[in-house]
């Protein structure tokens, strides 16, 4: 698990880069402060950042069998467990969900619900 956490990390970490593209483009310039800040605070429960506004993406997301599912670049995937953050509220007002490729795959490192207090 640890061993996770830190390749999320790095991941993460790694993308800070594509960021600062991200931020040079001027999508973000109309975020107001609250919002940024609140991105910029959001963990994992396993005390992983989850990055910043750049790395989360607004998602729809469903319900099932106990288990939140969310659209990844047309895969619907289950969050797991570890990624769900539930005490940081949403001022958003939708669901956000940040991922990243890793070998291959996508993980998904921090989700928040719509409904998220």
């Amino acid at each position: 698990m640890r061993r996770l956490a830190h390749i999320v990390l790095l991941a993460c970490l790694s993308t800070l880069g594509n960021a600062a593209i991200a931020f040079d483009n001027g999508q973000y310039e109309n975020v107001p402060p609250d919002i940024r800040a609140w991105f910029k605070s959001v963990m994992a429960p396993n005390g992983v950042p989850c990055c910043d506004i750049s790395g989360g993406h607004k998602t729809e997301y469903d319900f099932r069998d106990g288990a939140y599912w969310v659209p990844i670049e047309g895969q619907w995937m289950a969050v797991p467990e570890r990624a769900i953050i539930r005490d940081r509220g949403n001022p958003v007002g939708e669901a956000v969900v940040w991922y990243v490729h890793h070998r291959g795959s996508i993980i998904i490192s921090c989700f928040v619900p719509a409904d998220a207090v």
